[in-house]
């Protein structure tokens, strides 16, 4: 079977969030089950561009509106990761380095898709299934359908993941003219709120869309930034399956980002090493708990309570807590966590950015990882701190209420809290306090976590068993 994947992210191509995880992580696991996934993804001039070998596979012109363009098709030489790595670069408009924020954002994911489509239809290539990811592809199966340019391939299913529907990549009507030829009888596939939506397009004409928890599937109906009711009336078509994560990248046992390896049978020493290179990194005490947050500091990750929620879980705990923050976004929000370090500085830490290999070292050194998340369609952090031992303290939503279960009910190994409010968070850390002063307990938990299965293997086969199922009736 010969699956094609499209996103604007692919670990470790580009990242930006969870969702590079996944497509740098789905397609190899689908390799190994016997499929022919490959990945096809803007180019950008970063580290893994320049560091890497690529072939030039196809060259072609393609047109946005009446701009005339050139691009190229590149596949990585040695595929690195796992299976085929497809870059689609486009000279002046898809070869820069960052992955979103351009002023012309629309521009570019538009000749994107584009150009892929292109080049699978002049190439001859008919692949059994496009699984496109997110509103940066979302073009794609409206274009298969509905443009005469693509008649050929009219007929190949598109399966469509979300992994954020509060991101539509919406835009006005006067760019309408930058698709290919299409059956303006159609248009109202690409209408929502007298806008031309990419993501509410690709639920309308994907063949089936998934989201990446059970949960999220849900609550797409009830908050999705204006296209509630879409998802009501074609929840027919969704599926949830839930993330996995790569076990080969996030294992305690094998990772060259962590002070010290260790198993579950060496769990308490392999943590405690941890904990002190990263205390030692951060002048704070490695024999107080330590609760970490590692995320984008944005309003839906629960980022703009953090500040306050932080300073009065210190001042209660006058002493006897550690927090430690690695993330970036809102200014309010890094301005607010940065103050904090005046104020509490032998207890309290922040790195505004983001480095993996920190987040790698956090994870196995911290003892709580907090996520106090408005929106978490399924959130990896919480599957990465479980692999290494590190308790999850999570609100109740998506695929947090997924994938960690109260360790106050029965097998239970992590802390949900329900509320997006600042006590809910405070009482929760209160609850993470009195867990550690119990560590035989927290040593238990730490083995269960470290037991759970949340890798690839499963939901790869999950998206192979709706592949099959699509196939069969188209």
């Amino acid at each position: 079977m010969r699956v094609f994947h499209l996103s604007a992210e692919c670990y470790p191509v580009a990242k930006v969030g969870g969702l590079a995880d996944v497509v740098g992580a789905l397609p190899k696991y689908q390799v190994g089950a016997g499929l022919r996934a490959a990945v096809a993804m803007p180019y950008y001039d970063r580290k893994f561009t320049r560091e890497h070998e690529f072939d030039i596979v196809f060259q072609g012109l393609t047109l946005l509106g009446a701009r005339r363009l050139y691009f190229e098709i590149l596949k990585e030489r040695n595929n690195t990761l796992g299976f085929e790595l497809f870059l689609v670069k486009i000279p002046g408009l898809i070869d820069r380095t960052e992955v979103y924020c351009y002023p012309d954002e629309t521009e570019q994911f538009i000749a994107y898709q584009i150009a892929f489509l292109d080049w699978i239809n002049w190439s001859g290539q008919t692949p059994d299934i496009i699984h496109c990811h997110d509103h940066h592809s979302g073009l794609v199966p409206f274009l298969l359908q509905h443009s005469n340019a693509y008649k050929r391939l009219g007929k190949v299913p598109v399966v469509f993941t979300i992994h954020n529907g509060q991101y539509h990549g919406a835009f006005s009507w006067e760019k309408l003219h930058y698709l290919p030829e299409i059956d303006l009888t159609k248009t109202g596939l690409l209408d929502w709120a007298g806008g031309l939506n990419p993501l509410a397009a690709a639920v309308k004409c994907c063949a089936q869309y998934t989201t990446v928890s059970p949960s999220y599937l849900h609550e797409l109906t009830i908050n999705s930034n204006g296209l509630e009711y879409l998802f009501y009336i074609e929840r027919h078509k969704g599926t949830g399956i839930l993330n996995g994560i790569d076990t080969d990248v996030w294992n305690p046992a094998a990772d060259s980002m962590i002070a010290s390896k260790y198993t579950a049978a060496r769990l308490a020493q392999g943590k405690q090493k941890n904990k002190e290179a990263l205390c030692s990194k951060f002048q704070l005490s490695s024999t107080l708990p330590l609760v970490a947050f590692i995320g984008r500091l944005v309003h839906e990750k629960g980022a703009d309570m953090l500040g306050d929620a932080f300073e009065q879980s210190l001042k209660m705990h006058n002493g006897r807590l550690n927090i430690l923050v690695l993330g970036a976004g809102d200014k309010d929000s890094e301005e607010a966590l940065t103050q904090l370090k005046v104020k509490y500085p032998e207890h309290y830490a922040v790195f505004i950015g983001y480095d993996e290999a920190l987040a790698h070292l956090i994870y196995a050194g911290a003892d709580f990882l907090l996520m106090p998340s408005r929106v978490e369609p399924c959130g990896l952090n919480q599957l990465y701190s479980l692999r290494y031992g590190t308790m999850p303290v999570v609100r109740s939503t998506g695929g947090l209420k997924d994938t960690v279960k109260d360790f106050g009910e029965e097998g239970g190994y992590g802390i949900r809290f329900e509320k997006v409010a600042v006590e809910d968070i405070c009482y929760s850390i209160d609850r993470a306090m009195v867990v550690y002063e119990n560590m035989p307990q927290l040593q238990k938990l730490r083995k269960i976590m470290m037991a759970l299965d949340f890798s690839w293997d499963r939901s790869a086969k999950e998206y192979i068993n709706l592949y099959e199922r699509i196939i069969s009736v188209s």
